[in-house]
């Protein structure tokens, strides 16, 4: 209970905390923040850690020049690409073995198949935007992983996937987080960045399921 009230406190006053942290450690910022969003993309069993809220947070402390915007973002741009890299290794390298294919009763062919022609199909876009969505961009490339995506297709999304979040919530966060109004609303703002996307997944898997009711 007191790890999940702290979690909770770091996510909502993110702002708080890296500004403490840079005021006490200096460039060090740049490791955690490395550790922060590797392990939130790259590690399937942490997808609570503030990502969205972590960027933008970022490019605000960029915009009142307590942090370095071009290394800033090299850092996270860094870690969002190796933690999907290494989720979706860990995805195709332990998803037979925990499943043993054919001889577990876990295991359905039939939706493995279906999953990897999705992927094939769709996996890029999925991988894309999924970035956007806190949870699902953690479990994402896991399952594309497991789904044996083609690998040069993935890294391929992945990079480009990595780009279009890290740059656009950094330096939203960059042009917009010091205005006083969103300062003093950010803690609303972290909670939109929380549930918007997890609603907008939630309808879109609703209603996906609907479709294939009916088919």
């Amino acid at each position: 209970m007191e790890l999940a009230t702290a979690l909770i406190d770091f996510i909502l006053h993110v702002d708080v905390h890296l500004a403490a942290f840079v005021a006490d450690h200096g460039v060090w910022v740049y490791a955690l923040l490395f550790a922060i969003v590797f392990v939130e993309t790259g590690v399937v069993v942490m997808p609570f850690l503030p990502g969205d809220s972590l960027l933008f947070v970022v490019g605000a402390m960029c915009g009142a020049a307590l942090m370095s915007l071009p290394l800033a973002i090299g850092v996270l741009l860094v870690a969002a690409i190796l933690g999907d890299q290494c989720n979706y290794l860990i995805g195709r390298h332990f998803g037979p073995k925990v499943f043993q294919w054919e001889q577990s009763r876990w295991f359905n062919r039939r939706a493995f198949d279906q999953a990897h022609a999705f992927y094939e199909k769709h996996g890029g876009i999925t991988i894309v935007l999924a970035r956007f969505m806190p949870f699902i961009r953690t479990f994402a490339p896991f399952v594309a992983g497991v789904a044996e995506m083609n690998r040069t297709k993935f890294s391929a999304y992945n990079v480009g996937g990595a780009l279009l979040w890290v740059l656009s919530i950094v330096l939203a966060g960059y042009v917009f987080g010091n205005v006083p109004w969103v300062k003093s609303n950010l803690d609303k703002i972290i909670w939109a960045l929380i549930l918007i996307p997890g609603v907008i997944a939630l309808v879109g898997a609703w209603r996906g399921r609907q479709r294939a009711s009916a088919a």
